[in-house]
């Protein structure tokens, strides 16, 4: 089975061309080898996908013809994914959400860069 079909049937990527173009960007790594849309892959092999801003591993376990359901999909893969890539994902999504009073209004200029220095210095 071809590696940008393969990511786009167990929903890692929401296109099949979104796939091909992550794989000839060089964002799909195959064994720790660059992958290119039409390589093949076989049940055991280890993928990386580069996604801003963690980097999934993922072992194969099982191949497929179609697109199968969200729910379905732990049958054909094995994350590998340390912890620590998903608690850095959870960072950033804290670290850009702004909670702002209920009828306050839209943020004057002076907040937005209030905001926009504070978000700077996070990183």
């Amino acid at each position: 089975m071809r590696i940008d079909k393969w990511l786009w049937c167990v929903r890692l990527y929401k296109t099949r061309s979104l796939a091909s173009e992550a794989c000839n960007s060089g964002k799909v790594l195959l064994n720790n080898i660059n992958a290119k849309p039409s390589k093949e892959i076989k049940i055991e092999d280890v993928i990386t996908v580069n996604q801003n801003p963690i980097k999934k591993t993922i072992k194969v376990i099982g191949l497929l013809n179609n697109r199968v359901a969200a729910k379905e999909i732990t049958k054909y893969y094995q994350d590998l994914t340390p912890k620590e890539e998903y608690e850095k994902q959870e960072m950033m999504r804290l670290a850009y959400y702004e909670k702002r009073d209920a009828h306050t209004g839209r943020p004057t200029k002076r907040d937005r860069r209030d905001i926009e220095r504070f978000k700077e210095n996070i990183w």
